[in-house]
């Protein structure tokens, strides 16, 4: 069963000249980030999304989640047109899609302590048990003292879920090692019990050894808690080890896309074995 369904899903950036000229599209150097891209993700899968920086891949992911507007093409998510939801229903949709970025220390607020941080989106989309009716959309609820409980626990229990306990939730992020970092941020993605994930290069800036158990905390956590992955990375033995599928990405387009199996041992396009090539082998 497909969660996510793309079709003929284009991004294109218009080259500086046009955006001056008042053109918004028709140059020859404007950049073609996804170019006419179709895939499935299906339901309790994990989608490798793989290929050299400036391929397309985050773009891509930003595109399923509509944090960016695609140029044209569909997405629907769970049968639903994102493209047509409007600010509302897209409020509710991103529920249940959640992304985690390749740069934790960038991606969480150094003036938050943990605990405000991983707690903001519960708040946010209004899921604290006890918010006050009529709450105003869009702004922090006062929330009682059993609500405030309430989300101390579900936070604790974020926590533990990724490998960290309470003494986490008074410090701040500058505290925290890389894999530390971002082993919060997974829990705060965590905290609405999304059912689609992009995970946007989610190792590239730890050591190899941390970058591990981080893969291995990705495979556990999808275990748990019956997640979907679009997990985007430029290594290939990372996407091998953690992907059910891998789809290969050259310029935009999809070139090749197939079982974990049939892409890394029977490559069929000459980027696929280029990447399998130069790629250094990685114990995870």
């Amino acid at each position: 069963m497909s969660l996510l369904e793309i079709r003929d899903l284009k991004k294109i950036f218009p080259h500086a000249e046009s955006v001056f000229a008042g053109k918004t599209r028709g140059s020859p150097y404007d950049v073609r980030a996804v170019d006419d891209v179709s895939l499935d993700i299906h339901a309790g899968e994990t989608l490798g999304l793989v290929g050299e920086s400036g391929s397309g891949k985050s773009t891509l992911g930003r595109l399923t989640l509509r944090l960016i507007e695609p140029t044209s093409g569909s997405i629907r998510f769970q049968g639903q047109d994102l493209l047509a939801a409007g600010r509302g229903e897209m409020r509710r949709l991103r529920r249940d899609m959640q992304i985690i970025f390749q740069d934790p220390f960038a991606s969480l607020d150094p003036r938050y302590r943990v605990e405000d941080i991983i707690a903001e989106p519960l708040i946010i989309h209004g899921q604290e048990q006890d918010a006050p009716a009529g709450s105003c959309r869009g702004s922090r609820p006062r929330l009682s003292g059993r609500a405030k409980l309430d989300i101390r626990t579900r936070v604790i229990a974020l926590l533990r879920a990724v490998g960290l306990d309470e003494s986490a939730l008074r410090r701040y992020p500058h505290e925290f090692s890389g894999g530390q970092r971002q082993r919060i941020a997974i829990a705060r993605a965590l905290a609405l019990r999304p059912k689609f994930i992009v995970a946007d290069e989610p190792v590239s800036a730890l050591d190899v050894s941390v970058g591990a158990q981080i893969v291995n905390l990705l495979a556990k956590l999808q275990r748990d808690f019956g997640l979907t992955y679009l997990f985007i990375s430029h290594s290939m033995p990372v996407v091998r080890y953690l992907a059910t599928r891998i789809a290969v990405m050259y310029r935009g387009k999809i070139v090749e896309i197939g079982s974990t199996e049939q892409i890394t041992e029977r490559p069929a396009h000459p980027y696929t074995r280029s990447l399998l090539d130069a790629t250094p082998q990685v114990e995870v």
